[in-house]
């Protein structure tokens, strides 16, 4: 660790009402020991409804002024998953003031944000965004990119999943769109994502389409390509293919062929055309994938082990956007996703959201894993 740097630390604790939940987590923290100004809080969705009391509570008993944060089916902390249950995360460090700001589209226009910081904007050089994001606001999710281009920022992050309200941590509480922190070029970030499932198929030339329902395919029913490419076996019963077999859109000018996953909503083997949760246009490509434990086991170790050689230094914290599909959805036992990141990064503190998406270069994605390491 820097010397002079101040320490991340985290609190976590699961089973019980808030209040006895955040106690405990404040002793694992040191109340009273820590000079931090910035906090993560995550929380289960058991308290969808007591979010602002928590966050008033803890920042009172901290002395940290500034928070992000949001509510999910799972949250995670060091080495513990918590999934379905009541539980709480919470991490605080220190920053210098001008190393980052906090912004809700939800409570303040954009252009009003921006002219507002727009001395610290064009000071702060290569911006690194941390956000949460409503997934019921279709609107601001097909724009996410567009608000990454706008602020001139690289954005990582969460979809909220809950199964009520959908709040978000942003020193306020709001609801809809997009909040979270700017950090500026000074605060030392890396990131990385991991993909949860795997091609099948080469990539296809989507010929005609019309919303999201390919008709065709390579100039073929799209139906007959999607057989051929999940093969014999499946293609008998396409019932077996529900939350087995996904969409995926490749993204063009990346050297890895990165791609976005999105679920299979409908097949229609009478007109042999499917449909797929994204809006398609002709020209555009597709390829088929599957949910794959091994090879997402070893995409998380090929991640992490990229993010660990481009540290510029030793890391002091972590956040870790995960999908609720992954977790114990995904991984061979309750916990075994944290301990991966654990055995590549070491016993640092880290806190993280199971979501309804996750976030990465301003794009969203689905049954992937997004790490972000401060050193």
């Amino acid at each position: 660790m820097q010397v002079g740097v101040p320490a991340f630390r985290v609190g976590h604790a699961r089973d019980g009402a808030w209040r006895a939940l955040a106690a405990q987590c404040l002793a694992q923290i040191g109340e009273g020991q820590t000079r931090a100004n910035f906090g993560w809080l995550y929380l289960t969705d058991h308290f969808a409804d007591e979010v602002a009391e928590i966050r008033e509570f803890l920042s009172a008993r901290l002395g940290v002024e500034h928070w992000t944060g949001t509510v999910g089916i799972g949250v995670c902390a060091a080495d513990a998953e918590y999934y379905d249950c009541p539980a709480m995360a919470v991490m605080v460090s220190q920053f210098p003031r001008d190393g980052f700001r906090l912004f809700s589209t939800a409570r303040q226009d954009l252009d009003d944000f921006v002219t507002a910081e727009r001395a610290w904007l064009d000071n702060a050089g290569a911006l690194f965004g941390m956000v949460h994001a409503d997934p019921t606001d279709g609107a601001m999710l097909h724009g996410l990119s567009g608000i990454a281009d706008y602020l001139n920022a690289f954005l990582v992050g969460g979809l909220t999943s809950s199964r009520g309200r959908h709040p978000q941590i942003a020193d306020g509480i709001s609801e809809g769109g997009l909040s979270g922190v700017l950090f500026a070029e000074s605060v030392g970030i890396t990131t990385g994502l991991s993909q949860g499932c795997s091609p099948i198929g080469p990539s296809h030339d989507i010929t005609e389409s019309q919303g999201n329902v390919v008709i065709s395919l390579d100039g073929r029913p799209a139906l007959d390509v999607f057989r051929e490419d999940i093969g014999d076996v499946l293609a008998r019963n396409l019932h077996r293919v529900a939350g087995y077999i996904f969409a995926a859109r490749p993204i063009t000018g990346t050297d890895w062929g990165d791609y976005l996953v999105r679920n299979l909503t409908g097949v229609d083997e009478g007109r042999g055309v499917i449909a797929v949760g994204d809006d398609l246009r002709d020209g555009g490509q597709l390829m088929f994938c599957r949910r794959d434990r091994a090879t997402a086991t070893d995409d998380l170790y090929r991640m992490l082990a990229d993010v660990k050689a481009r540290l510029p230094g030793p890391p002091r914290g972590a956040v870790y956007h995960t999908c609720l599909a992954r977790g114990p959805n995904m991984f061979e036992s309750p916990d075994n996703e944290l301990a991966i990141v654990r055995r590549a990064l070491g016993d640092i503190p880290l806190v993280g959201l199971f979501g309804n998406g996750e976030i990465s270069n301003g794009r969203l994605y689905t049954y992937t894993g997004v790490i972000t390491v401060f050193s």
